[in-house]
């Protein structure tokens, strides 16, 4: 029997965490006088994390047990003719199961943050701004209506704008920040389109409300083209998942976000912000439904980010660019998993990657301290002795990462491939081989870092660049032995270790072929049956499990396990004869597809031309030059002409008086001589 749950404590949800970060960043900073120290601003910005976390458990248990259902609005901040502008929750088992991977994940990157900043002059400022952006990404996930939704778009983008520049002194850092703050605008323009285009024929922006309009929605035309309206909206909303969840184009904005501290990486990319665009697609499944074109569009641009993303993984050295282009890779997997109408497999796959990506995040920043802030996967070798908990809970977050059967990411990853498989739509096919394909690419260059870091000959006092560290302004000495992490880094990658083994097995067959998602994720059936056939196929995770070692995905991960220990452990002269062989595709992959290049030179420096063009031409000579400077220059014509003749003297007067009795005196008596003459 469904249940209501209490608004006071929802609201306290996302408000315990805006507490911490408020008493934190004004009271803990130069801005309020710095009246609280390390310990209590940490101490508070953890508690309100804390109570978030546990207020979202208990809302998912009653959820999910109770089948409580929450769905009001809490203040109307305008009314704007009949266009309802609100702040409302809707809790379901969607944003329940969100709430709880935001608040877990956020909790430990607090904690983790303790340890890892801990000679950082920025540390109660950092708190402050990660306790932010846990209630910003809350209120995203919990919101009932699309002008919400964009305020905790928007407020995440924000946040990590100040994450990313977080070392505000180092150059590469603002420019990091600055190019994610400019890409996620683009695709945040395409955003607010389509939110307009649903006000626009819907007269709302309630999900419920806009839900119930989605059959009328769906027999529109895009006025002037032959186009569905509906098909626009949602490729407009795509593009705005496009920019937050980092898909081809717009990806380039995440790997440079490196330069941020760690445990930002671990929060920003693994569970929160690049999600976001994943949730919002799955909480607008009505109308994504009844537009194949776009759903075709969405498989496309995921299959390429999940296969071309992935090659970029294989050359990387640093050890957080390695991770960070696994996270893109990923996310095309989620994305091809929408794209195939499997909404559920995406959000599956979102939670069971929240866990697994924030460990092997938080396990690479455990890496750096333990290596004296050494990013450099070649100069590592060998780590395995001295960082024992590091190193087996890395190991841990990267079985699961290459989908090894009975961890978490198998039976996402798996049930994303079968779900392509399955799909009718005419894009489906090149979206099978590039997930098949990316397997055994994620399989190798996740182990080509795991064998490179954490066994072989050590190579740490081999180091030539002794200075390229990851914590700003903390210097290393490259000839000191690595050492394990203290206990606040270790204990989070504990705790993430044991979801990214164990969850998958708990919760496929509730979430994706069960009531979990019930009246809360639409698939039509008839036109994308890929959840059908799934359901079909299932039985018990422990026969999924023992399945899967019969199949194409898991050949092709122990293949590109087997193949990177051949070539980093067995034979490592091999990688740089193939890179000789191979330069010009290594060059490619080394300049990222010469994306960036495009970007700063064609698309930059065009926009720059044209800004500076409609600046001289337009603003300074049309605007400018004719109408405001030619419009005073006329009157001051005018108003000198006039002044001439208006002298103030009496002879010029009566002078203009008897020429002007002259003048009337000839018209009248050679007037019509003068007309019969023109005739």
């Amino acid at each position: 029997m469904s249940q209501t749950l209490s608004a006071s404590t929802l609201l306290a949800v996302p408000l315990a965490p805006l507490a911490g970060a408020l008493l934190a960043g004004i009271f803990g900073t130069t801005f309020g006088g710095n009246w609280i120290g390390r310990r209590l601003s940490h101490t508070l910005t953890i508690l309100g994390v804390l109570v978030a976390f546990i207020l979202s458990a208990m809302t998912l248990k009653s959820v999910a047990l109770d089948g409580a259902r929450f769905n009001e609005t809490l203040y109307t901040w305008m009314v704007v003719g009949g266009l309802k502008m609100e702040v409302g929750f809707l809790i379901d088992s969607l944003t329940a199961m969100m709430m709880v991977v935001v608040t877990f994940v956020s909790l430990m990157v607090h904690i983790y943050t303790i340890g890892y900043m801990e000679e950082d002059d920025g540390y109660n400022r950092f708190f402050a701004y990660i306790s932010l952006f846990t209630f910003s990404m809350l209120m995203l996930v919990m919101s009932n209506n699309l002008l919400q939704l964009f305020f905790g778009w928007e407020a995440v983008g924000l946040v990590s704008y100040l994450l990313i520049g977080f070392w505000f002194n180092k150059p590469t850092a603002i420019f990091a920040n600055m190019k994610a703050f400019l890409v996620n605008r683009v695709g945040d323009f395409g955003f607010i389109l389509g939110i307009g285009l649903i006000a626009a024929y819907t007269g709302t922006l309630n999900y419920s409300e806009i839900f119930a309009k989605s059959g009328e929605l769906g027999g529109l035309p895009f006025p002037g083209t032959d186009w569905l309206l509906i098909t626009v909206i949602c490729i407009c909303l795509f593009i705005g998942a496009m920019g937050k969840s980092a898909q081809f184009p717009l990806h380039v904005w995440l790997p440079d976000s490196m330069e941020g501290p760690t445990p930002i990486s671990a929060l920003i990319h693994a569970a929160t912000m690049v999600t976001a665009g994943i949730f919002m697609v799955s909480r607008m499944s009505p109308l994504f439904e009844l537009s194949d074109t776009a759903l075709n569009f969405i498989l496309v641009i995921g299959a390429i980010t999940a296969l071309f993303m992935g090659f970029l993984g294989i050359i990387q050295n640093d050890i957080k660019r390695v991770v960070a282009y696994s996270t893109l890779s990923q996310l095309g997997y989620m994305t091809v998993a929408l794209g195939a109408s499997a909404y559920s497999v995406a959000v599956f796959h979102l939670m069971t990657h929240a866990f697994f990506k924030a460990l092997l995040f938080l396990g690479a920043g455990s890496v750096i301290m333990g290596m004296h802030h050494n990013q450099d996967i070649r100069w590592m070798g060998g780590v395995r002795k001295y960082m024992p908990i590091t190193w087996i809970t890395s190991l841990l977050g990267s079985l699961a990462l290459i989908g090894t059967p009975l961890f978490s990411g198998f039976y996402s990853k798996d049930s994303i491939i079968e779900a392509v498989h399955f799909s009718h739509l005419p894009a489906a096919g090149f979206a099978h081989f590039a997930v098949l394909a990316g397997v055994f690419i994620t399989a190798f260059y996740s182990f080509r870092m795991y064998f490179l870091v954490f066994h072989g000959k050590e190579r740490y006092d081999q180091n030539p660049d002794a200075h390229h560290d990851d914590h700003h302004g903390h210097g290393h000495d490259d000839h000191h032995e690595p050492h394990e992490s203290p206990w606040v880094v270790t204990v989070p990658l504990v705790l993430l270790a044991i979801p990214s083994v164990v969850v998958g097995f708990m919760f496929i067959q509730p979430m994706l072929f069960g009531d979990f998602f019930k009246d809360v994720i639409f698939v039509d059936a008839a036109k994308h049956p890929s959840m059908a056939h799934m359901a079909e196929h299932f039985h018990s995770a422990w026969a999924m499990a023992l399945h899967g070692l019969q199949t194409a995905p898991f050949w092709l991960a122990l293949s590109g396990v087997a193949l990177s220990y051949y070539m980093y452990m067995v034979n490592p002269a091999l990688p740089a004869a193939i890179k000789r062989l191979c330069m010009p595709i290594y060059t490619l992959l080394e300049n990222k597809y010469y994306l960036d290049w495009i970007n700063e030179n064609i698309l930059a420096r065009g926009a720059r031309a044209l800004g500076v063009g409609l600046w001289k031409g337009g603003d300074q000579a049309i605007i400018d030059g004719a109408l405001v400077n030619g419009s005073w220059k006329l009157v001051r014509g005018v108003a000198g002409a006039v002044r001439w003749v208006q002298s103030g003297f009496i002879f010029h007067y009566a002078l203009v008086m008897i020429l002007g009795v002259f003048a009337l005196m000839t018209w009248f008596v050679w007037g019509d001589t003068f007309l019969q003459l023109i005739k």
